[in-house]
């Protein structure tokens, strides 16, 4: 499975597991909950934890693209974890592209991804341990 949910601190933080490379038929499963979410919680912050991530199949990426334009006003904080240089290069190129404050950190550093999630002060990060 290249995608599981997660919700957490009752529900305000949605943690996305990608591995692999998300397909649309993913986003079909994602989406209706995804939605759910936000009809019960208002805005959600997301934690997208990228673990041997390969990327978008290419109805996927579209269907990425469409989503965030739909819900750029629904989504308060993004906190990205990855070990990959492209992981925090695409992150860095998604800011201008969202109204959510978007923070990357290094798969060794979830715990403060959680963290800055849940502070109430929306300071954007970029930061790895991965030399960057």
């Amino acid at each position: 499975m290249a995608i599981q949910l997660h919700e957490l601190d009752g529900g305000s933080v949605l943690h996305v597991k990608a591995s692999g490379k998300l397909s649309h038929q993913e986003y079909e499963r994602f989406a209706p909950e995804f939605e759910r979410l936000i009809k019960e919680q208002g805005k959600l912050s997301i934690l997208f934890e990228m673990r041997d991530f390969h990327g978008w199949e290419g109805t996927a990426l579209w269907d990425e693209i469409k989503m965030d334009a739909k819900h750029s006003a629904d989504v308060d904080k993004v906190a990205t974890v990855g070990d990959q240089k492209w992981e925090k290069g695409i992150t860095a190129f998604c800011k201008p592209f969202t109204r959510a404050t978007v923070g990357y950190f290094d798969v060794s550093e979830l715990a403060s991804a959680k963290q800055w999630l849940a502070e109430s002060s929306a300071h954007p990060v970029l930061r790895s341990q991965m030399g960057g």
